[in-house]
């Protein structure tokens, strides 16, 4: 998971730039006297994403007294994601806030649309309240839907409120198969606390990240075959393992938790591997 700058965006003030345009004066005044119910939700969001506490938000219909759920996410879908609409230029600002275009979530795919951190089903005073809103790509979007968390432990990482790239927490295992695999987990360090151990783990499996790292690890370990087999010939096992080694450190430099950097960290150490493991036939 790579953290992302909090957005700067007012939820109030953001509210009141999406229903701007609406034409329905009932449904205009409607949604302009739930104004205070949104403030509330956005507030008490950022409160409890901050303590590892959203567990305990309980889902809810509409907003206020008067707007239903389906006019709360209509805000959403037509005032802020919708094209040329007031809000989208937020849309665009924070979909595109991730280096490289990747997603935050995964660290893999490319992003291509904001996921509701708490369901707008299920949580509609959220639906347009920009703390709520992650730049994600469509599987991790799909894989996580309408999920909402049980306990602390089951809150999956928030990049606004979550940093978790500072020490390594992702680490692969190399299998002496042949060919050659690598498998990957969670491992953070012993030091951090149990919780957000516990919600490493699970983000890792609720997003089936080890899946994906696995196959991503697969085609680059068929890939770097060649390039092996020609380092082994000119230097024998120690060149290989100084080869690994450098690749590993530059992608730890890069970002010390993508799946690449915990591949190449394990094949520089492991000694089967280094030694012609990486050879298939």
């Amino acid at each position: 998971m790579r953290s992302l700058p909090h957005p700067p965006e007012n939820a109030d003030d953001f509210f009141q730039l999406c229903i701007s345009r609406i034409k329905n004066r009932d449904l205009k005044q409607r949604l302009s006297e739930a104004r205070p119910a949104v403030v509330a939700a956005a507030t008490e969001f950022v409160t409890k994403a901050m303590s590892t506490e959203l567990h305990q938000l309980r889902p809810h219909v509409g907003a206020g007294a008067d707007v239903s759920t389906p006019e709360m996410v209509a805000v959403y879908t037509g005032r802020m994601a919708k094209s040329g609409q007031p809000g989208r230029a937020v849309y665009d600002r924070l979909r595109l806030a991730p280096a490289d275009g990747l997603c935050p979530l995964c660290g893999q795919r490319p992003v291509d649309s904001l996921d509701h951190h708490l369901p707008k089903q299920q949580f509609p005073s959220l639906a347009v309240v920009p703390a709520n809103l992650v730049p994600a790509c469509f599987a991790c979007n799909k894989l996580k839907e309408t999920y909402v968390p049980a306990s602390a432990a089951e809150e999956t990482l928030h990049p606004y409120f979550d940093d978790v790239s500072s020490e390594t927490w992702l680490v692969a295992t190399v299998l002496a198969t042949q060919p050659a695999a690598v498998v990957f987990a969670a491992h953070p360090p012993a030091a951090w606390p149990p919780l957000l151990q516990e919600r490493v783990a699970h983000h890792l499996h609720r997003f089936e990240l080890g899946l994906l790292y696995t196959a991503q690890a697969a085609v680059e370990l068929t890939n770097i075959r060649f390039s092996l087999n020609e380092v082994s010939a000119n230097g024998g096992t120690a060149a290989v393992q100084l080869h690994l080694d450098r690749e590993a450190r530059s992608r730890r430099h890069y970002c010390l938790n993508s799946w690449q950097s915990a591949l190449y960290t394990a094949l520089a150490a492991d000694a089967w591997y280094c030694g012609g493991g990486f050879r298939y036939t």
